[in-house]
């Protein structure tokens, strides 16, 4: 392997040192925060505090024939899916505050089913589309280059801040108005103007193996994603839930961001991995594409 594989792989030793830092979900405290929950989701759900949660990122398996590290999670048929999705929605809904916000990860596919669930329980208030830049090649099909995300609210009143999300990008055709730039600045010889965000992201770059938080997991979701959707939809302090944690990005950016967090996880190597990035995160704080404003893909910071 190349030296400039930054890859995040751990020994057996590291697996088993960093597993032991986590709860397990049957041992849940009610009032307890900033922490990674080594068990199933449904058992933890019974644990976590009621109307705790500010926001919610859900990331679950989607409907496709997966191996998650040796376990295999099988594709089910649209009505077998829709009870699965059911399920996990009715299980978080007492854990929400009235004025929370949930964002649901799904592929074209799966969010066919998802979607009208979400609709039952929440309102949904955007689709939003995000270019994954990566995808396999099909001889009779279009490559599927992109996933969804989509934006639900509990109730009318919650909170959104655009300013947080905004996305700096280099104006083409500067306009000025009595010789003054208008909506844009120079910077380095450069001109930039920082625009509102869309429901459609081509800024985002999937984890690869010479960026720092790339891990072993075969669906993570970058932390640049992950970032737009804390800083948009919490505060400092507001507590955000992953139910389906993967290898804990969510709650490494929420504690990048001074959010409080509970991840849970079924598989113990990827809690280890959340783990481990979270104790990085005490000193590295860095969001590749952030840098106090949304920077274009493959921006150098």
């Amino acid at each position: 392997m190349t030296t400039r594989n930054k890859t995040i792989t751990l020994s057996d030793e590291q697996v088993a040192f960093y597993a032991a830092k986590c709860e397990k979900a049957e041992r849940i405290e009610f009032s307890a925060r900033n922490y990674v929950a080594c068990g199933d989701f449904f058992e933890a759900a019974k644990r976590v505090g009621k109307e705790s949660v500010d926001l919610l990122i859900v990331d679950p398996p989607y409907n496709l024939d997966k191996d998650y590290n040796g376990s295999r999670f099988g594709k089910m048929s649209d009505s077998e899916y829709a009870a699965y999705t059911r399920k996990w929605v009715q299980a978080v809904l007492p854990l929400l505050k009235k004025t929370a916000t949930v964002y649901v990860c799904c592929d074209w596919r799966s969010g066919m089913t998802v979607a009208p669930i979400l609709g039952e329980y929440f309102t949904i208030r955007n689709r939003i589309t995000w270019q994954r830049e990566k995808g396999r090649g099909a001889k009779d099909n279009f490559k599927s280059a992109m996933e969804d995300v989509w934006y639900c609210t509990v109730s009318k009143d919650f909170y959104f801040d655009l300013d947080s999300v905004k996305i700096r990008r280099k104006v083409i055709a500067p306009y000025r108005a009595d010789g003054k730039p208008k909506d844009w600045f120079e910077e380095e010889g450069a001109k930039y103007r920082d625009t509102c965000p869309s429901n459609f992201w081509d800024d985002i770059t999937v984890p690869y193996w010479s960026m720092s938080e790339n891990t072993p997991h075969p669906t993570q979701k970058p932390e640049k994603l992950l970032a737009k959707l804390i800083l948009a939809s919490s505060k400092e302090g507001d507590l955000v839930l992953d139910p389906f944690a993967g290898s804990g990005s969510a709650a490494v950016v929420a504690k990048k961001l001074r959010r409080d967090y509970i991840a849970v996880e079924r598989d113990e190597t990827y809690c280890a991995l959340a783990e481990y990035r979270l104790e990085r995160a005490e000193e590295d704080k860095r969001i590749q594409g952030y840098d106090g404003i949304f920077l274009d893909r493959n921006a150098r910071m």
